[in-house]
């Protein structure tokens, strides 16, 4: 699902981009609500980046990466955590493209994620490559989900990829 945002663009630089866990659901421009494998997944976009709600029989996960005034916590390159029964892993980058790589490395995404039945995509206004981009899937027991922050501005690109688990046990020796 692709959506044009009626917001002002309020996280203009990607090092603004701040990562947090167990953040209560804060107000959303676009939502769209899947079903994977038993697992209710809330993918919503904010006017300062993203949040992702799951819920399963496990439990509950909160996920947010956005421009939150007051947070001290940066966007991390890798987190890996415990949350009850999950395993929960989390990984972003920063890519840095030439502005004819960026509009269409833009293009390409919009377009997986626009006709994508788990995907999530909104614009701002001013610029069409202005956007943050979500897509999920549920793939062996596992829910996983890739975002895609864009700077045209700064020709930057922020990529994350999240994936929770049931935690498996260790085998006996």
């Amino acid at each position: 699902m692709l959506t044009t945002l009626q917001t002002a663009y309020s996280d203009t630089r990607a090092a603004d981009l701040a990562w947090t866990l167990g953040r209560e659901p804060l107000p959303a421009l676009a939502v769209l609500d899947l079903r994977l494998a038993g697992a209710e997944l809330q993918l919503r976009l904010l006017g300062a980046s993203h949040q992702v709600l799951l819920e399963e029989e496990q439990g509950t996960c909160s996920e947010t990466v956005a421009c939150m005034p007051g947070s001290s916590t940066p966007l991390p390159l890798a987190v890996a955590e415990r949350l009850g029964d999950w395993e929960y892993e989390f990984a972003a980058r920063v890519e840095t493209l030439s502005e004819g790589s960026f509009a269409g490395r833009a293009q390409e995404l919009l377009a997986l994620v626009a006709d994508h039945p788990h995907g999530l995509a909104g614009t701002f206004p001013g610029s069409p490559y202005a956007f943050t981009a979500m897509l999920a899937q549920c793939t062996e027991g596992q829910v996983r989900w890739r975002t895609w922050h864009a700077y045209p501005q700064e020709g930057q690109l922020v990529v994350t990829r999240t994936r929770v688990g049931v935690r498996t046990a260790a085998p006996v020796p």
